[in-house]
């Protein structure tokens, strides 16, 4: 039986809420997937299928939220590279 998985299943929290245009906004904590959509309920079923279907790992902001997909994802390859650009300067 072959198992079929979101593509960003290994991720943490997931980020919901609206934006300053009254969108609603889902984004991963990281960066690493988000997007914009007209209900609520299409922003957590989103959110749902991105994280591997973990609704504890959906929190609703109360504020606003604006989606920012420029975040560089936090990964072993970026972390090096950070630590040599200290080092260097």
């Amino acid at each position: 039986m072959i198992t079929i998985e979101p593509p960003s299943c290994s991720s943490s929290l997931v980020f919901i809420g609206k934006n300053s245009r009254g969108q609603w906004v889902a984004q991963e904590q990281n960066g690493l997937f988000g997007g914009l959509f007209v209900s609520r309920a299409n922003a957590v079923r989103y959110a749902l299928f991105e994280n591997g279907h973990r609704p504890e790992a959906i929190i609703e902001t109360a504020g606003l939220i604006e989606l920012d997909m420029n975040a560089l994802p936090f990964t072993a390859a970026t972390s090096v590279e950070r630590l040599q650009q200290r080092r260097v300067a």
